[in-house]
């Protein structure tokens, strides 16, 4: 439908016609299974269910991170859920996830074993286990959570908002795209401002806070999500925001994070110890090296 095509919604909406878009298949107004899949387990007491979209990245940096600072419970399986073949509807990881979206985790040093959806929750719930990279001092804390909760808000006006519009959707729509596009520019701006003043979002430290903010926003500075991204929203003038992105991205523990659950080349769609991450990045360096 072209913009100002005078399109008036029904007075009681029945879903009749499936969206013949990237997602057309998947979307559907009901929840719950729509087959029988049980999920695979490893060997370590977590295991994460995701895929290395930016909001499973999240969760995999946590984890590397942790174990980087020596955390050995945090030693985990994360196999791969292919959402756009619908696996996230499969009955075992409903069962862990209610909304169908991923990431999912499972800890399993409990009897029975314990769920833990949303990725925010997740992080939180890492940080909590394992005392690190979360502030214990109020104000400190209570930034924190501030900064976490403001992503979780924000971040879908980015992805269901702004990249359904600009990379999905069937028929473009100019009021759609602006709409998004201001929206997602004001977020940039308002993380440009707080990272004029300070060296991490939350404050002096490296947070949960950073781990949830940095697959999205970071990315799109960095000129990695949404093809033209960069160049279309002119990360140019985001000057903090961009130098934040680049020292999170050259930590060791986000570079093997950004790499697990994913299908490409040099990546890693299921990890199970740290040798199979190591044996990936042994190869980047090497395709690095023969390029230079």
């Amino acid at each position: 439908m072209v913009d100002g095509a005078g399109y008036t919604p029904p007075k009681v909406w029945v879903w009749k016609d499936r969206d013949t878009g990237r997602w057309g298949a998947l979307n559907r107004p009901t929840a719950g299974a729509t087959h029988q899949s049980d999920l695979p387990v490893g060997s370590h007491p977590i295991q994460l269910y995701s895929m290395g979209t930016p909001n499973g990245i999240k969760v995999t940096i946590m984890l590397e991170e942790l174990l980087a600072f020596g955390c050995s419970g945090a030693e985990y399986d994360a196999w791969l859920i292919k959402i756009f073949e619908g696996a996230q509807f499969g009955s075992g990881f409903v069962a862990i996830n209610p909304n169908s979206k991923i990431p999912a985790m499972v800890d399993r040093t409990f009897d029975p074993p314990l769920r833990i959806f949303e990725s925010g929750s997740i992080l939180t719930y890492l940080a909590e286990k394992f005392g690190k990279f979360l502030p214990t001092a109020p104000r400190e804390r209570a930034e924190c959570f501030s900064w976490l909760y403001w992503q979780m808000g924000s971040t879908p006006y980015v992805g269901g908002g702004f990249g359904h519009f600009y990379m999905y959707a069937t028929e473009k729509s100019a009021y759609a795209i602006n709409r998004y596009t201001i929206e997602v520019k004001r977020q940039l701006d308002v993380l440009n401002r707080r990272l004029a003043e300070s060296e991490f979002i939350a404050g002096n430290d490296y947070t949960i806070a950073d781990m949830a903010i940095w697959p999205w926003y970071g990315a799109i500075v960095q000129g990695e999500l949404y093809e033209g991204g960069a160049d279309y929203f002119q990360v140019q003038e985001y000057t903090h925001l961009r130098r934040w992105s680049e020292m999170i991205g050259r930590r060791p523990a986000v570079k093997r994070g950004r790499l697990v659950n994913r299908t490409g080349a040099l990546q890693l769609p299921e990890r199970h110890s740290a040798s199979d991450l190591d044996a990936i990045l042994q190869a980047t360096q090497k395709t690095s090296g023969e390029r230079e």
